[in-house]
C-alpha cells in the first residue's frame, strides 16, 4: 500500500510540475507535434516516406514500425484502457486551457506514447538513422501527454513499456513461430 501511495504522490507531483514549469512556447510546440501524431498520422507519414525513399530497408522498417504500432494500439487502447478506468488528472492542476480538450477514455495507459515508442523502437534496428529521427518527436509526444493534462507520468511510462514490448514482439514473433513450427 505504501508503494502505491508513493506512486500516486509522485504522479501528482510530476504532473503539476510538468504543467507549471514547461514554458508556454514549448507547450505550443509539443501540442503541434502531438496534433500531427493524432490518429497515428505522423507515424504513417514517416512509414510512407521510409518506404518511398529507403528502398528495401525503408520498406522493411516501415512494415515493422506499422506492425508494432498496431500491436501497441491493440494492447493499450483495445485492452488496457478497457480494463483500467483511471480518471484523467484534475483540470485545476493546469494553468492552461489544453486540459479542456482531452479524451473521455481512461487515462491509463497513454496510447499516443505506446504508438510513438512502438513505431520508433521497431524501425530502429532496421534503419538506425530513421529510428533516431523519430526518437525526438516520440519523446515530445510523451512529454506533451503529461504537460497537456491528458495523462499522469505513470500512464506515459506504461505506454512506453507497451511500445517497447510491441516492438520486441514484432521483431521476435516470426522467429518464435518458425522455431516452434511442426515439421511436416
Amino acid at each position: 500500500m505504501r508503494l502505491l501511495a508513493g506512486l500516486r504522490d509522485a504522479d501528482r507531483s510530476l504532473t503539476k510540475q510538468a504543467a507549471s514549469r514547461i514554458p508556454p512556447g514549448v507547450g505550443k510546440v509539443l501540442s503541434a507535434v502531438e496534433e500531427t501524431a493524432e490518429s497515428t498520422k505522423l507515424w504513417c507519414g514517416a512509414a510512407a516516406a521510409m518506404a518511398w525513399l529507403g528502398g528495401w530497408r525503408g520498406r522493411k522498417a516501415a512494415a515493422s514500425g506499422l506492425t508494432a504500432l498496431a500491436v501497441a494500439q491493440l494492447i493499450s487502447n483495445g485492452l488496457c484502457k478497457q480494463l483500467a478506468d483511471r480518471p484523467r488528472p484534475p483540470k485545476q492542476w493546469f494553468p492552461h486551457d489544453e486540459a479542456d480538450d482531452r479524451p473521455d477514455s481512461s487515462s491509463f495507459p497513454s496510447g499516443h506514447t505506446a504508438a510513438a515508442v512502438a513505431f520508433t523502437a521497431a524501425i530502429a534496428p532496421t534503419w538506425p538513422a530513421a529510428g533516431a529521427a523519430c526518437a525526438l518527436p516520440a519523446a515530445m509526444v510523451a512529454l506533451e501527454r503529461v504537460q497537456s493534462g491528458a495523462h499522469y507520468p505513470s500512464d506515459v511510462a506504461t505506454g512506453a513499456a507497451i511500445g517497447l514490448a510491441s516492438a520486441w514482439l514484432t521483431h521476435r514473433a516470426p522467429r518464435l513461430i518458425l522455431r516452434h513450427r511442426p515439421l511436416s
